[in-house]
C-alpha cells in the first residue's frame, strides 16, 4: 500500500475512534441575552443549571443560541435544532416536560423602610401607589382589574423601550424595574420572583417581598401567580425524557442550591407530574 494512502487510512480511523468514545452531546437552547436566565458567557442561573445537567447525563453541552422565544419550540426542538429547554412551564403542551424543579410566584416588591401593607390586589396602598409591573403577564391584568393601567401605561412602556408589542418580541427590563422601585421612581412593583431575585438581592435599598396570592378576574375568571417549573424536551423523545428524570432524582439538591445562590426561594412544587400551563403567559 501506498505510504501516504496507508497514513490517510489510518488517520481516518483514529478520528472515527475518537468521535465513538467522544461524550454524547445535549444540546440547550438558551438566550444569548436574557438574564438572570442565560447570556451567550453563560452567566445565567439557566446556564448553571444547564451545565449541572450535562454533567449528571454525561454528556457536553452545547448552547443553542435564539434571539424570540416565541418560535424556539417550532423552529429549536421540534426542528431538532436543540435538544431541552430549562425554565418552561410544567405541562407546556408544545413539549414533554419533567416533573417540576422547582415552584415560584409572582411578588409585590416595596421597599422595606416604607412598610406598606400589601398582601393582595384589594390592598389600600395599590390605589394610589406608583405601580410597575410586566407588561403581558398576569400583573397586567389585575392592574386593569384594579382600575389602575391607563396610570401606569407610560411607565409600562418605559421597561421595553417605549416599543410597541405588536408583531414583534419584546424583552422587558427587569433589573430597571427593580432599580426603579430602589430609587422611588415607583412604590410598588410585581414581577416573576425568579427573574428579579438577583437585582433585588443585590439592592443597596433594602426591598421586600411578599407572594403574590391567586386572584379573580371581575368575571369570576382565575388569575393564577405561582407555577411549577420545568426541563421541555421534544414530543416523543421518551428516552432522553426518561434519562433526564432519573438524573433530577440526584440533582435536585444540586439545582436547590444553585437557586438559593441565585436569591430564589422556592415553593414546593404542587405536583410530581406534570400539570397543564396557563397559555400566553409571560415570564419576565
Amino acid at each position: 500500500m501506498d505510504p501516504m494512502r496507508f497514513i490517510s487510512v489510518a488517520a481516518a480511523l483514529l478520528l472515527a475512534a475518537a468521535a465513538a468514545t467522544a461524550a454524547p452531546t445535549l444540546r440547550v437552547c438558551a438566550a444569548d441575552d436574557d438574564l438572570p436566565y442565560s447570556t451567550a458567557t453563560g452567566a445565567g442561573f439557566e446556564d448553571r443549571l444547564a451545565a449541572q445537567l450535562g454533567a449528571a447525563l454525561g454528556m457536553a453541552v452545547e448552547r443553542v443560541p435564539f434571539a424570540d422565544p416565541r418560535y424556539i419550540v417550532r423552529d429549536g426542538i421540534d426542528k431538532d435544532m436543540c435538544d431541552v429547554m430549562l425554565g418552561v412551564d410544567s405541562g407546556d403542551l408544545r413539549l414533554q416536560t419533567t416533573s417540576p424543579y422547582y415552584r415560584s410566584s409572582y411578588v409585590f416588591l416595596t421597599r422595606a423602610k416604607d412598610a406598606p401593607d400589601v398582601r393582595d390586589w384589594n390592598s389600600e396602598v395599590l390605589k394610589t401607589a406608583k405601580l410597575g409591573v410586566i407588561p403581558g403577564t398576569p400583573a397586567e391584568t389585575m392592574l386593569r382589574q384594579i382600575g389602575r393601567y391607563s396610570d401606569s401605561f407610560s411607565y409600562l412602556m418605559s421597561l421595553g423601550g417605549n416599543r410597541a408589542m405588536r408583531n414583534r418580541f419584546v424583552r422587558y427590563d427587569v433589573e430597571k424595574l427593580v432599580r426603579d422601585l430602589a430609587e422611588g421612581r415607583i412604590d410598588v412593583a410585581v414581577a416573576w420572583a425568579p427573574a428579579v431575585a438577583r437585582y433585588v438581592k443585590a439592592s443597596k435599598e433594602p426591598l421586600r417581598s411578599v407572594v403574590v396570592p391567586e386572584a379573580r378576574r371581575s368575571d369570576g375568571e382565575r388569575v393564577i401567580f405561582s407555577y411549577d417549573t420545568s426541563i421541555g424536551v421534544k414530543k416523543g423523545n421518551t428516552l432522553l425524557l426518561s434519562q433526564i428524570e432519573t438524573a433530577m432524582a440526584r440533582l435536585q439538591p444540586v439545582f436547590d442550591q444553585v437557586l438559593g445562590s441565585e436569591g430564589i426561594t422556592a415553593l414546593t412544587p404542587q405536583t410530581t407530574a406534570p400539570m397543564a400551563a396557563a397559555a400566553g403567559v409571560v415570564r419576565q
